[in-house]
């Protein structure tokens, strides 16, 4: 059986080590079974990816953005909460804020980029509510912003 990891690589992504948080908060909360992750921001090896949806960037590219910022709520899961991807019983529910303009009415579709990777990566366990809206700006920039609600075993 493919482990989540081994599904992430498939994607072409390695798991990061978490950026320290630049206000104040923490990344992850836990009470019991379930773990609330901190919005993560669209940012990679290269840096943040900045940019407005509807201006600068297209839904693809947002889609793509989303995708980065799903592999860095994935991180903190792992190495912030100390969790086995494995041990993940179920995504309860993520929220994508998407840095867009007032006109821009995708916020769905990018955030497919986040869900699609989820799924891919945890199989049915990843299957979530959502919510997708959109916000005049993201901290640094950031096109894309996810958060996120799970339930662990044990």
């Amino acid at each position: 059986m493919t482990s989540p990891l081994d599904k992430l690589r498939e994607y072409g992504y390695e798991l990061p080590q978490p950026k320290a948080p630049v206000a104040t908060y923490i990344p992850v909360t836990r009470t019991g079974n379930i773990v609330y992750v901190s919005g993560q921001i669209s940012s990679g090896p290269d840096g943040v990816v900045v940019g407005l949806l509807g201006d600068t960037m297209n839904v693809v590219q947002g889609g793509n953005a989303a995708e980065l910022a799903a592999v860095n709520f994935l991180s903190q899961i792992v190495h912030s909460a100390g969790i086995d991807l494995a041990n993940v019983k179920r995504v309860l529910k993520l929220t994508v804020f998407v840095a867009s303009t007032p006109d821009f009415a995708e916020q769905h579709l990018v955030a497919n980029g986040a869900s699609n990777l989820i799924v891919g990566v945890l199989g049915d366990k990843g299957r979530h509510a959502r919510s997708a809206v959109g916000m005049a700006s993201l901290p640094l920039g950031a096109a894309v912003e996810v958060e996120g609600i799970i339930e662990v075993e044990g």
